[in-house]
């Protein structure tokens, strides 16, 4: 319908120019001596709508014939643009659908291409890093680091690559280079100071990434307690540094298992066999152990009757316990009160017989005298000691060079 309104007023307007041009009786002298030239009035119009419509049309020609290089220069461009964006979304969609050869080729095409040439090296690297072609990886990154452009996502992707060759001390190093600490950053400093086994430095991370909701607290507990108890192992060497290490440990976590097995190992190694023994004390009393209850019987000091009495209230909670009737043997045995001893072990051996058990029995018989006993249990404490040595390595022995 508006083609055809244009048609009808484009035959209207020329009906009108033609009706128009009939009654328009009017020329033009033109005199140049000694020419002259009469034109109609009608014909002069004419001839000027078309001149300049001819002129118009020639600088328009000559305009685009000049604008043409330019516009193949952009057109070139915003092309060349298009299929690097194209790369590298396709480096990304490969990368993340673990099709780690196509990303790599992908993001290799969109760097040649000079697409955020910093972002398509760093996924080049990380695609060569999954498929182990360590050269490649670290001529991206170096290609990364070459264009100063995103150099955060470059230096934490290096980093994070580096910890996984375990190679923390150089991944520290890169960390350092950040301008500010972010919460990627921290949580692969975490993992090196892990690995380095700073645990003091552990503790202030992970209260850091705790404060910043990165951790909840079933997540930094165990985490932060397991660096708490290596790094009293550290201590291990030295009484003064073992107390203050201890003396700084919250009190809430002096009664966690691990974090109270550390320090009383430790202060067993360095003699503290009174402070031990409070140590797991306490724990216990926080939370049964098993395993904890077995450094009860470690370590002799002067307070042996009272050690076996506070065992023996134990046992009224929990009789059917292995290790602690195997703790209570060996303190009744260190006590001499063999009849005791001999009953608490044979208890335990009826409950659970493990290789401990059989070991404290036979030694018990042997300072009894009786030596066949002894054998006996020795036997069985080897055959108890190799079943769990071949359930832990399968069964495979070193081959002999």
């Amino acid at each position: 319908m508006k083609a055809l309104f244009w048609i009808v007023g484009i035959v209207a307007l020329a009906v009108g120019l033609t009706l128009a041009a009939r009654w328009n009786d009017g020329y033009v002298l033109l005199v140049l001596p000694p020419y002259r030239v009469e034109l109609s009035l009608n014909l002069l119009i004419v001839i000027a709508v078309a001149g300049f419509a001819a002129g118009y049309a020639l600088m328009r020609f000559v305009f685009a014939t000049l604008r043409l290089p330019r516009e193949v220069r952009a057109y070139r461009l915003a092309r060349r643009t298009e299929r690097a964006q194209a790369s590298l979304t396709e480096a990304l969609r490969e990368y993340f659908a673990g099709r780690y050869g196509r990303a790599e080729k992908a993001a290799a095409a969109a760097l040649e291409l000079g697409e955020h040439p910093g972002l398509a090296a760093v996924l080049a690297a990380r695609a060569a890093h999954e498929l182990r072609a360590w050269e490649r990886r670290d001529a991206y990154l170096a290609r990364a680091a070459a264009t100063a452009e995103d150099d955060v996502a470059r230096v934490v992707t290096e980093a994070e690559l580096l910890l996984e060759a375990h190679r923390h001390q150089e991944a520290l190093g890169l960390l350092r280079q950040l301008p500010r600490r972010h919460t990627a950053a921290l949580r692969l400093e975490l993992k090196a100071q892990q690995q380095a086994r700073n645990w003091e430095q552990v503790l202030e991370l992970v209260e850091a990434l705790r404060r910043r909701n990165v951790f909840d607290a079933a997540q930094a507990e165990p985490v932060r307690r397991y660096a708490l108890a290596e790094n009293l192992k550290r201590k291990a060497l030295d009484t003064r540094a073992l107390e203050q290490a201890w003396d700084q440990v919250p009190v809430g976590d002096r009664t966690d298992r691990r974090v109270a097995a550390a320090a009383a190992q430790c202060f067993i190694a360095l003699g503290g066999c009174d402070k031990a023994h409070r140590i797991v004390e306490h724990a216990l009393e926080a939370a049964w152990d098993s395993d904890l209850v077995g450094l009860y019987a470690e370590c002799e000091g002067a307070d042996t009757v009272r050690r076996i009495e506070r065992a023996e209230s134990w046992l009224k909670r929990h009789p059917d316990d292995a290790a602690l009737l195997l703790t209570l043997g060996r303190l009744c045995a260190g006590q001499g009160l063999w009849g005791k001893a001999q009953s608490y072990l044979d208890a335990s051996l009826a409950i659970e017989p493990t290789y401990s058990v059989h070991l404290a029995a036979a030694r018990l018989q042997e300072r009894l005298g009786n030596a066949e006993a002894a054998r006996r249990h020795y036997r069985e404490s080897l055959d108890l000691a190799l079943a769990q040595l071949k359930t832990v390595t399968g069964g495979r022995r070193r081959t002999p060079l």
